[in-house]
């Protein structure tokens, strides 16, 4: 029988705590539309893409009406498009304006798979496509971009990660008069996942099927409320069972939505990414619940001890309350998209070191972070190479998504709007790293991986 209260609870939750569906995300593999002439390729893509995905934001906004719960975003994920660079050749960037040409005539936010994978070392098609990424983002308005350079079972490409400094720097530097966006869409990853339906950094693993459609949540106004009606006496075991609890039932709409919409598309429906996904608006902050949880202003002693606890709670509660957990799952802290961690960082209290330290026990890791517009390429990778270390180390995902301020110092703002909400400009260490960068090759997989 349904349970009135818990149905008012979750209405309240919409309404007054900024609970919603962040994205469904439709991957399509794109394997089979590979030919050696890059124009009969990309015809292809443009005409799956349409097949697949053609009723994706109609079926997004119909679920929308008949449950009442918000779905920000409908986007589109797409098998890494090196993988096709290397079978037709030619100039890359004709994929990219493919892809924004199928999103545009779909109707999605966000398309992600102008992605390589180089942890291991550079396929054909590989270091064309990543070359070409600064060109691609400043061309395109709706595709995003990623980069795998590390991960456990591998160690880490720091020839690609050299590499990667000079691309974040360009992207940067070629969407200058557009806020600097193109960096703001390009994610540097170790050990990415093949499910996640996040942007910037979504792409359509080799591993997945053929189409699928995949789920992120959000809700940390519902976890900061939640924790809100506990006293300040409660233990931090209370603490933790309040957000296991919380998580159970934000995962369970992911799950009824993800389950609807893969009925309605005939789809198989992937997983459920019950991620914690701030946005800039007032209450929807993981910063807030990390002050909620006991700490003065995010980024002071005990931040990184507080969200390792909400991080494992968010986790237990979700994996409870679906069979299809996947993707990052967890709790995000991109700077620019949080209203906590902005008043933080722009309080001072809040310094790149301790996110550092904070991407060790959180999901993804230095994420929609502003630095100065005269930092340079070897510090961008060097920044790049230390979470990369931390994701293959620690055996999870890290990533990097910096945006070089270009004209700006640290102190400045970089404003955004939206989603991306604003940045303010973050103190970056000067002293160089060149000289290990420029070493390039190598760092050897850990003792971690060796566990067959």
């Amino acid at each position: 029988m349904l349970n009135t209260s818990d149905i008012m609870e979750t209405i309240n939750m919409i309404d007054n705590e900024n609970l919603d569906i962040r994205t469904i995300t439709m991957g399509i593999s794109l394997i089979d539309c590979a030919d050696s002439d890059i124009n009969k390729s990309c015809e292809k893509i443009h005409k799956k893409i349409l097949k697949y995905a053609g009723k994706l934001v109609e079926t997004g906004e119909m679920i929308e009406a008949k449950y009442g719960i918000p779905i920000i975003n409908k986007r589109i994920s797409v098998t890494p498009i090196s993988v096709l660079a290397g079978v037709s050749g030619g100039d890359p960037v004709q994929y990219a304006l493919t892809l924004e040409k199928a999103s545009k005539a779909v109707g999605v936010n966000f398309i992600g798979g102008y992605s390589a994978l180089v942890h291991k070392g550079f396929a054909p098609g590989d270091m064309e496509l990543i070359q070409s990424i600064p060109e691609a983002l400043a061309r395109t308005e709706h595709v995003c971009s990623s980069v795998n350079i590390g991960s456990t079972k591998s160690g880490i490409n720091m020839d690609a990660v050299k590499i990667m400094g000079k691309c974040i720097k360009e992207a940067a530097i070629m969407t200058e008069k557009d806020q600097c966006i193109g960096a703001a869409k390009l994610v540097v990853f170790c050990n990415a996942p093949e499910d996640n339906p996040f942007m910037a950094g979504a792409f359509h693993g080799i591993g997945e099927p053929d189409c699928v459609i995949n789920v992120g949540v959000s809700g940390p106004g519902v976890v900061r409320a939640a924790l809100e009606k506990i006293p300040d006496s409660a233990s931090l075991n209370e603490v933790a069972d309040v957000i296991k609890k919380t998580a159970f039932k934000i995962t369970r709409m992911g799950q009824l939505v993800g389950s609807e919409a893969s009925k309605l598309l005939g789809v198989p429906f992937g997983i459920v990414d019950l991620s914690l996904a701030p946005t800039p608006a007032v209450g929807d902050s993981v910063a807030h619940i990390l002050e909620e949880i006991g700490l003065e202003m995010c980024g002071t002693h005990g931040t990184t001890a507080a969200l390792a606890m909400l991080n494992d709670a968010v986790k237990k509660g979700g994996v409870m309350a679906s069979s299809n957990v996947g993707g990052l799952s967890g709790a995000f802290i991109p700077v620019s998209e949080d209203a906590g961690m902005i008043r933080a960082a722009e309080k001072g209290v809040l310094k790149l070191e301790k996110l550092e330290a904070m991407t060790a026990v959180c999901s993804v890791g230095l994420d929609m972070i502003v630095v100065p517009g005269n930092t340079d390429v070897e510090t961008l990778s060097a920044i790049i190479a230390d979470e990369a270390a931390i994701g293959m180390v620690n055996s999870k995902t890290t990533a990097v998504r910096l945006i070089p301020a270009i004209g700006k110092k640290a102190g400045d703002f970089l404003e955004f709007g939206g989603l991306l909400g604003n940045g303010p400009v973050m103190d970056v260490n000067p002293v160089s790293s060149a000289k290990m960068i420029y070493r390039g090759g190598r760092i050897p997989a850990p003792m971690q991986s060796l566990k067959n």
